[in-house]
């Protein structure tokens, strides 16, 4: 199950996160999102365990949870909704002049 960790510090690790979820199970992967330009953490990050019901245990047990000064905001990841296009009716087609 993948898990969504939010308010992270901008210092949390992907190593913290992961000592943070070992407590209550296998973690498979622990990732810290990164700002691509400036290597920061944006904030969030994402912990996969393989175990429903160790990961459902760790965001019982890890949401409010304090990690180097920030309460963390932790629930089941829901996967990206699908982005539709912001033309209206054109498509790809260009700017709709003729030459």
């Amino acid at each position: 199950m993948k898990i969504f960790v939010g308010n992270l510090s901008r210092e949390v690790t992907d190593d913290d996160l992961r000592q943070a979820f070992e407590s209550f199970g296998k973690v498979e992967s622990a990732t810290v999102v990164k700002d691509r330009f400036t290597g920061e953490g944006r904030g969030f990050g994402f912990v996969e365990m393989p175990s429903a019901s160790e990961a459902q245990s760790a965001i019982n047990g890890m949401n409010g949870k304090e990690l180097k000064g920030k309460a963390l905001n932790v629930n089941e990841a829901r996967p990206k909704e699908e982005r539709r296009g912001g033309r209206g009716g054109r498509g790809r087609s260009g700017s709709g002049r003729r030459y």
